[in-house]
């Protein structure tokens, strides 16, 4: 037997909701309804673009993404949450970027598996609903299933939608995670965002390394640089592997430039707190780990997905943009014979252009 609630009751569990999401310490909560028909077109417009490059399931999950129905049947409201993530004791991002001898890894990535964490606290928070009030239909997600995560949190009222297509929030900038609980509560819902308030500025475009951002509020995957070193399994672009500079995995340069960023929160998250040194540590280091090494020491890392092969290779691009010293020359020798076309095929690029220095 499920909760049926009356209209006030409804609004009772949805102030619980929000209290219990903030003794869980999740940043913020709000509710919204499934109606994502703007977002919808965006999506398809996008995909028939082919912005989406590699990423297959984002063409085959279609529609399941604007439609939160079709995904969970019964889905009539979306619980949306925000956890912010930046971690204050690592290493600051521009310093990291403008050392070419060090790795630079998005500040997301830094510790532990996001995806885990923020799931686990949605189970935490559903548990307690189900305790306080009764069974009810719910699935939690985190960046795991086709959901408009961004779309949802817009229409939620949690910020809006920049013009790099992360979403922006004038209390809180954009150093956070996303989740939701789709379910069958017919809960009150919570007022939108009712403007974007980026204006004028193009600050993001500007500092975006590729150009991916090739029109407000529209993203050619196939540029970006958090593309290439996370889902692209193949050799990266030439074209884009010198603008990769040190950038080992993902980007965060269109956040680190935008002014709402000044009004982020650093985490209280201690889950993510910078791990093995990875805020700081050079590239001849990190390319000198060994599979053995990589998977223990990136076990319950978001990073630990790409695998070793790709991790290597993002590496090898990065090296052959250091600066050619001893260390460096001999760090890639070491790999020109590694058992992996892909790897050796970056080891070979990076040479060569150290060689035409």
């Amino acid at each position: 037997m499920t909760i049926a609630p009356s209209p006030d009751q409804a609004a009772d569990i949805a102030q619980f909701i929000k209290d219990t999401a903030s003794r869980l310490g999740l940043s913020q909560c709000a509710i919204t309804d499934t109606d994502l028909g703007a977002h919808e077109t965006h999506l398809l417009n996008w995909l028939k673009d082919g912005f989406h490059g590699e990423m297959d399931y984002m063409e085959r999950h279609g529609t399941k993404r604007s439609r939160p129905a079709d995904l969970l049947e019964g889905t009539v409201r979306i619980i949306s949450v925000r956890l912010d993530y930046f971690p204050p004791d690592a290493l600051d991002a521009n310093h990291v970027l403008e050392s070419p001898e060090l790795a630079y890894v998005s500040r997301y990535a830094l510790g532990r598996d996001y995806h885990k964490v923020l799931r686990n606290r949605l189970q935490q928070l559903a548990s307690e609903i189900v305790s306080k009030y009764g069974n009810f239909g719910y699935r939690a997600f985190v960046d795991s299933a086709p959901v408009l995560e961004k779309a949802i949190a817009e229409k939620a009222g949690l910020g809006w939608i920049g013009k790099h297509s992360n979403l922006l929030s004038n209390e809180a900038g954009s150093w956070f995670f996303l989740g939701e609980l789709y379910t069958d509560l017919p809960l009150p819902v919570d007022p939108p965002r009712k403007q974007s308030h980026c204006g004028s500025c193009t600050a993001c475009i500007s500092a975006c390394p590729t150009n991916a951002i090739v029109a407000p509020y529209k993203v050619d995957a196939r540029r970006c640089i958090s593309y290439h070193t996370i889902e692209l399994k193949g050799p990266i672009p030439i074209q884009y592997r010198k603008a990769m500079g040190n950038r080992i995995y993902g980007c965060d340069d269109c956040q680190l430039v935008c002014p709402f960023n000044k009004f982020s929160n650093d985490t209280t998250e201690t889950d993510f707190a910078v791990r093995h040194n990875l805020d700081s540590e050079s590239l001849v280091n990190l390319f000198s780990w060994t599979e053995t090494q990589f998977k223990t020491r990136m076990a319950g890392s978001p990073i630990y997905r790409i695998g070793y092969e790709r991790w290597l290779r993002n590496i090898a691009v990065a090296l052959g943009n250091a600066p050619s010293t001893l260390a460096v020359l001999e760090s890639l020798s070491a790999r020109v014979n590694d058992s992996s076309e892909l790897i050796r095929e970056h080891v070979e690029w990076a040479l060569a252009e150290h060689a035409t220095l």
